[in-house]
């Protein structure tokens, strides 16, 4: 039997360990979460490297892709250095999957307005150009919820440039003072309750969507990942109309794209990370449609 393990930056809370079939093959798919530590995450890496067939590595990406330029992350990518097992973080998922996104959830996302929210939309690059592929047009809030910095894009132009400039320079900030870990991935303290409420979706991270979500979002959208039962409780209280994950619910919990991907990975047996081509060519014989949730009622 396969075994996969993503190890998280985030909350040990979350933690979860599920046996499922995927390819007529029985696999274990387990997520352990180091509570923002990353020594430890450090620590588990090694500790089951040759013990598993693929890592995931949750909580965090070991680069970005923006505008085909690759942004490696310097502040995280030293807590993998030296692991044999093949580690990934999700980025080929989303680069394949995301990118169709919007497309596959056209008969359930709101005719009018076409207005979507992306909290850091250089995360979730694929699935930017997927809505503005259907006419949607975009917020984005890189420098809100990534910096603190209340200032809102608007142009895919600026995100491009955004990327260019500031990038390089956040990639080796550390990881904690740009995206929510540990026990802050707990705390929702609502902000930007206008771009929220301007939006018909918003879609990002799940981390990011609700460290600031507001207390009501009557009839929104939302796409994203790595929800769980609780989330999804969170949402029909806040008054969500539906949910959209990118990756299959596997008992009551969609894992993140680094879950899924390490799982192919490991199905594929290759000791190695799969190309883009190798995971198309695997996504297309698995039911990858994003899964939804009427959150109404």
């Amino acid at each position: 039997m396969k075994r996969v393990i993503s190890i998280s930056l985030g909350s040990s809370r979350r933690n979860k360990r599920v046996e499922t079939t995927l390819r007529n093959e029985q696999i274990v798919l387990e997520r352990i979460g180091a509570d923002g530590d990353q020594r430890r995450m450090r620590e588990l890496f090694l500790e089951y490297d040759g013990q598993v067939d693929a890592f995931g590595f949750g909580g965090a990406d070991l680069g970005l892709e923006v505008n085909n330029r690759y942004f490696p992350l310097h502040s995280v990518g030293s807590i993998v250095a030296g692991v044999k097992t093949p580690v990934v973080d999700g980025g080929g998922i989303r680069a394949v999957v995301e990118r169709q996104t919007a497309q596959r959830l056209q008969s359930i996302l709101p005719p009018h307005p076409k207005r979507v929210l992306f909290c850091v939309a250089v995360g979730r690059y694929a699935m930017v150009r997927s809505f503005l592929d259907l006419g949607y047009e975009p917020i984005f809030g890189d420098l809100a919820f990534g910096l603190g910095i209340p200032v809102f894009l608007r142009s895919l132009s600026t995100l491009h440039l955004l990327a260019r400039v500031l990038l390089p320079i956040m990639a080796r900030l550390p990881f904690s003072w740009i995206y929510p870990t540990g026990e802050q991935q707990d705390q929702i303290v609502p902000k930007y309750g206008a771009q929220y409420e301007w939006a018909s979706v918003i879609a990002d991270d799940f981390h990011y969507i609700k460290q600031h979500l507001p207390a009501r979002l009557e009839g929104k959208t939302i796409v994203t990942n790595t929800t769980t039962d609780d989330d999804v409780a969170l949402l029909k209280e806040r008054g969500l109309s539906h949910l959209a994950t990118v990756t299959p619910r596997l008992d009551g919990r969609s894992f993140g794209t680094n879950v899924m991907e390490a799982a192919l990975t490991a199905l594929a047996g290759e000791g190695r990370p799969l190309s883009a081509s190798e995971l198309l060519e695997m996504l297309d014989e698995e039911d990858m449609t994003p899964n939804l949730l009427s959150l109404a009622g």
